[in-house]
């Protein structure tokens, strides 16, 4: 593959080495001989579960980390021999029943190989990386979660004594319960203590590289202590020398077989690696460009079949470990890959002096550290629904595996859209006597309907889903008197056939009943969704306008609009707007908005100890407020009289008059603007008054 190829698909080589700091250089060095140190048993270990000898796990650690690293464009992600992948060949190679670790196998395998890096490629090429843009968090947060906990139940019987676990979450527990009841006392002794051992230190040494220290003290005990005696599994003897390329013996297994083969796992690579990436990304502040990505994988893929290889896969172990570590670029990888290099030309014959509980521990200690019930913790106080679909996602890959996993994860982020567009936020507006805009009826105080008119809003694209329920809550408002109905369609910003149609029935509904239908205040490109559509008339017939105002002019309605319940009387020019600090208070914190006006209370009273200057206390952070809003503000304030009182060495019964004096101010400035708000508004502060003295008697 030329350069000018990858330049036209506007690819680059060596984007996480640009600018490199000279300062990420030693965190950098150190993961990556962590990292390095750590997939020797785990990459022995996947090669083996997909049909090969272990030292070709080495091998997929050695150019396919290179190239992925030249390519990638994370700085922080690490490549190599993995989980899914590996278990999805291992289990083709029973179905077809092909000895593992046989010359058939090594001759097939490769092959697989070379026909996932061929779909990854094509992958890239065609761009299928913005699939991921579809993920949502919690089906993200779920799925990697998910692949965590897999392969630490996949892991935990290594710990025990036994061999790893394959297949779906009750294959495994099963395997876990099997290795139990053979337990080694002496494996697990040494694998918890290191995990305990790890988990601590995470906790409050979290800079120190305790993996390698007993990564180092485990294999200098094995000089020591009788570990074959007790039981106490190592890795396997390793030859020495660099991985030799070969050439593909495509005779070894029918070209549609090993298509049929290798589109799931390159489906399962391009998915499970991209969003663990991009969660991570996420995280750390940094954006990917997805289609390299897959470009990424399938070069390491490619170069990965010619050197005998399993399919290679990014690795959410490792990169938890990397960024535990302080990983911060591919250097880490280099590092990791010469390391590889070194231990396969000068340090082969030491791997089976490592004993496997305890590398086995800093694969689980990465793991728990990547596992995101946190998210899951967060979902459960704010969504419901976004929780179950983190639990949805979870479990779709613990039971069904990761393939399937992905589809129900894909699956539930866009049934979590259609669910959120078809009940999105909508309410009815109004107007607040003496002013001219409009606010929702349900969250703020003296806003009242325009006479004969009725103003909803509907917050979200209309389509199929949620028609029925827009078409519903505009016949529920309509009464008697109601002459005029206007949507404001701000944030509508497209529709579909489907709602065009339903658009068009209620209009001519709304015209037989001799009631004015209008559509205003959206972006103008949904007017040309409108003539797309087939109901671009209703724009020729006045029945769309730019604004609710110019709506309302249209159908002879002028201002100062007569409202339900309220006069309504032009506003001074000097009178501040309605959309004052307390509005903005419910606006912004709805239900919380007392608890946050206190906290506003309690930050100005700060400020009043440092200053003494009375002024700070009479206004919010908000500054500007209208009567109503000071008065209630003014109400809190008094519900500190003995705090302020002590920070001012004052009287308390001084500064309760200075805040009745305002008060009273405020009541005759309201009384002489808008005496229609006089009652409304001593009712207010009642039933203020009540409650002030039952929250803070």
């Amino acid at each position: 593959m030329n350069m000018s190829f990858i330049r036209s698909y506007g690819f680059s080589l060596f984007h996480t080495f640009r600018g490199y700091k000279k300062k990420n250089f030693i965190s950098d060095l150190i993961s990556g001989l962590i990292i390095g140190a750590v997939s020797i048993p785990i990459s022995m270990g996947y090669a083996q579960i997909a049909g090969l000898p272990p030292v070709y796990g080495l091998y997929g650690s050695v150019f396919p980390v290179l190239i992925f690293a030249l390519f990638s464009t994370s700085p922080q992600f690490i490549f190599g021999v993995d989980a899914a992948p590996a278990a999805l060949v291992g289990s083709s190679l029973l179905s077809l029943g092909i000895t593992p670790y046989s010359q058939q196998a090594l001759a097939v395998v490769p092959l697989i190989t070379f026909w996932t890096s061929c779909f990854l490629l094509l992958f890239s090429v065609f761009k299928f990386g913005k699939l991921v843009r579809y993920i949502s968090s919690p089906v993200m947060g779920g799925f990697i979660t998910g692949i965590c906990v897999e392969i630490i139940m996949m892991q935990i019987p290594k710990l025990l004594g036994g061999t790893a676990g394959t297949g779906e979450a009750w294959e495994l527990l099963y395997h876990i319960f099997q290795t139990i009841l053979n337990i080694n006392w002496p494996s697990f002794i040494m694998g918890a203590g290191t995990l305990v051992i790890l988990l601590v230190c995470k906790r409050f040494i979290p800079k120190i590289p305790v993996g390698v220290i007993m990564m180092i003290l485990g294999a200098t005990l094995s000089f020591v202590l009788p570990y074959n005696q007790w039981g106490i599994l190592c890795l396997s003897k390793v030859d020495s020398g660099l991985p030799k390329f070969i050439a593909l013996d495509f005779s070894a297994l029918p070209v549609l077989e090993g298509l049929k083969i290798s589109l799931p796992i390159a489906l399962v690579i391009m998915a499970e690696t991209l969003l663990a990436e991009n969660n991570l990304a996420s995280k750390n502040g940094y954006k990917l460009n997805d289609n390299q990505e897959i470009l990424s994988f399938g070069l390491g893929n490619l170069i990965g079949a010619f050197t005998g290889c399993c399919p290679i896969n990014g690795s959410v172990s490792r990169s938890a470990m990397g960024e535990q570590y302080g990983a911060k670029t591919q250097v880490t990888q280099i590092v990791s890959s010469v390391a590889m290099i070194l231990v396969l030309l000068l340090f082969a014959p030491f791997i089976q002096y490592f004993p496997v509980p305890v590398l086995t521990a800093i694969v689980i200690s990465a793991l728990i550290g990547a596992c995101e019930f946190h998210l899951a913790k967060k979902l459960w106080k704010v969504s419901r629904k976004e929780f179950f679909i983190f639990c949805f996602a979870f479990a779709g890959v613990l039971v069904f595996g990761t393939i399937y996993g992905v589809l129900i994860g894909v699956a539930l982020s866009f049934i979590s859209v259609i669910i959120r567009t078809s009940n999105p936020p909508r309410g009815f507006l109004g107007i607040s006597p003496g002013h001219e805009e409009f606010f929702n009826m349900d969250t703020f105080k003296y806003v009242y309907p325009v006479k004969g008119v009725v103003v909803y809003r509907f917050s979200a694209n209309l389509f199929f889903a949620n028609i029925g329920l827009f078409q519903n809550d505009i016949e529920q408002a309509i009464k008697p008197d109601t002459k005029i109905v206007v949507i404001d369609c701000s944030a509508i910003g497209s529709i579909d056939v489907t709602a065009a149609e339903r658009l068009e029935i209620i209009y001519k509904n709304m015209k037989a009943r001799n009631i004015r239908f209008y559509l205003a205040e959206h972006i103008a490109s949904l007017n040309d969704q409108f003539r797309a559509l087939g109901i671009g008339y209703m724009i020729e017939e006045g029945a769309v306008r730019r604004t609710i105002n110019v709506a309302l002019k249209d159908a002879g309605i002028k201002k100062p609009y007569e409202l339900d319940g309220a006069e309504n009387k032009v506003h001074s020019i000097i009178r501040k707007r309605a959309d004052n600090a307390v509005k903005e208070f419910v606006w912004a914190f709805g239900d919380e908005a007392e608890i946050q006006i206190e906290k506003q209370i309690h930050n100005k009273i700060e400020e009043f100890k440092v200053s003494h200057n009375f002024a700070v206390l009479s206004h919010s952070n908000w500054n500007s407020m209208s009567g109503l809003d000071e008065d209630e503000w003014i109400e809190h304030l008094e519900s500190h009289l003995v705090e302020i009182a002590k920070a001012s060495q004052s009287d308390e019964n001084e500064i309760a008059r200075r805040l009745e004096k305002r008060r009273q101010e405020i009541i005759q400035r309201i009384n002489d603007r808008h005496p229609d708000l006089q009652e409304k508004f001593m009712a207010s502060r009642t039933r203020l008054d009540e409650k002030l003295k039952k929250d803070h008697p």
